[in-house]
């Protein structure tokens, strides 16, 4: 077949890799008990008002959903204090970031990020024809937001800011966060990544960046249920933003773009603030468990802010995620992004926590 045949930008794509099934590795290694550590998911389940939801609205499913989520976005205007004219609903927060990139970047457009972040930022600009900036962290693994100010030019059209960070999960304080906004031309997009708000909010040097956008419109905040909610399998996420903004994001973003199901289940999730603080207890709890093992053993760990942790384990990630696998506990290895000998855990409950540690104090002592 003609490579022709292809737009030219997927080329440079590189696909994304999720974490492993618990199904696949249950059937490859014969295991009847797997921890699933690796997708950042919320191992509370979902929240069991947006379980509800879902079922007393199983019956309408031969009725197509609303194509402008209209009551989703009021009840989201409702309580973030803007107007449903401000919100875009996408399925997912992945869905939202491509409609960024499809909304803003021409061919050769710039779109400046930091190395390492969420990957999706890179490709969807990338899919567009525009030309990633990709600037390498501090050596504090944190945004270096000097050199974000300085590689803007005539080309940028847009700056990514995952706060938390992913797969990093440290946060941009408030002070580091209001110079790259003090510094950077009004006429430039900044896209605050904040999948893991409710999680990193618990930090009082994290950002309120609503604040932001009522003082600057081209600024748009990308938040989800798919992490504290843990609405995950039904895919929805949302961006704030100006009213001009959304107008023109509405403009492709598809007509039925989130199902029936997930607007129902968003919107009584929204009203299950009970599952998210025991969300947001459990994280912090795993957490901790996680953090003392890695000073027990001299692990170097960056401090998270949101339901998952980097951690240098000294030796090849790509062994020791096989090895873990063996033994029943998928993480995330850091060989993915470039990052040898570090691994990604996610959060779980106390006893899945546990095992994880046990394992992998297992493999380092072996």
């Amino acid at each position: 077949m003609s490579k022709s045949l292809f737009r030219k930008e997927l080329s440079k794509l590189q696909p994304y890799v999720p974490g492993k099934p618990i199904e696949e590795v249950q059937k490859e290694y014969g295991l009847t008990d797997v921890v699933k550590l690796a997708s950042n998911e919320n191992q509370l389940g979902p929240s069991p008002k947006a379980v509800e939801a879902v079922k007393n609205e199983l019956k309408n499913l031969n009725i197509y959903p609303d194509a402008g989520a209209m009551e989703l976005r009021h009840a989201l205007a409702e309580k973030y204090g803007l107007e449903y004219e401000n919100i875009v609903v996408g399925n997912g927060g992945e869905q939202v970031l491509q409609i960024i990139a499809q909304t803003f970047i021409n061919t050769g457009d710039e779109a400046i990020m930091a190395d390492t972040t969420f990957g999706i930022y890179s490709n969807s600009v990338t899919h567009m024809g525009g030309i990633p900036v990709e600037i390498p962290l501090t050596k504090d693994y944190k945004h270096d937001f000097k050199a974000f100010v300085e590689n803007v030019n005539d080309k940028t059209k847009l700056i990514y800011v995952c706060n938390p960070n992913n797969p990093i999960p440290n946060i941009m304080a408030k002070e580091e966060i209001n110079y790259l906004v003090d510094n950077v031309p009004e006429d430039v997009v900044i896209v605050f990544d904040e999948a893991y708000y409710d999680f990193a909010r618990v930090n009082p040097d994290y950002p309120e960046t609503l604040e932001i956008l009522n003082k600057r419109p081209n600024t748009i905040i990308l938040r989800t249920f798919s992490k504290v909610s843990g609405l995950a399998a039904v895919r929805v996420g949302f961006a704030l933003t100006s009213k001009e903004i959304a107008t023109e994001m509405s403009k492709v973003k598809g007509v039925f773009n989130v199902n029936r199901l997930a607007q129902v289940a968003a919107l009584a999730a929204l009203e299950d603030q009970e599952h998210i603080d025991k969300t947001v207890e459990l994280n912090y709890k795993s957490l901790k468990i996680m953090e003392e093992a890695f000073d027990d053993l001299g692990l170097e760990y960056v401090k998270s802010n949101a339901n998952f942790t980097w951690v240098n384990i000294g030796i090849s990630s790509k062994d020791v995620f096989e090895e873990l696998l063996k033994r029943g506990v998928i993480i995330r290895p850091g060989h993915l992004w470039g990052w040898d000998n570090w691994l990604r855990v996610s959060t779980g409950t106390v006893e899945q926590t546990e095992k994880f540690i046990t394992e992998l104090k297992n493999i380092l002592n072996k």
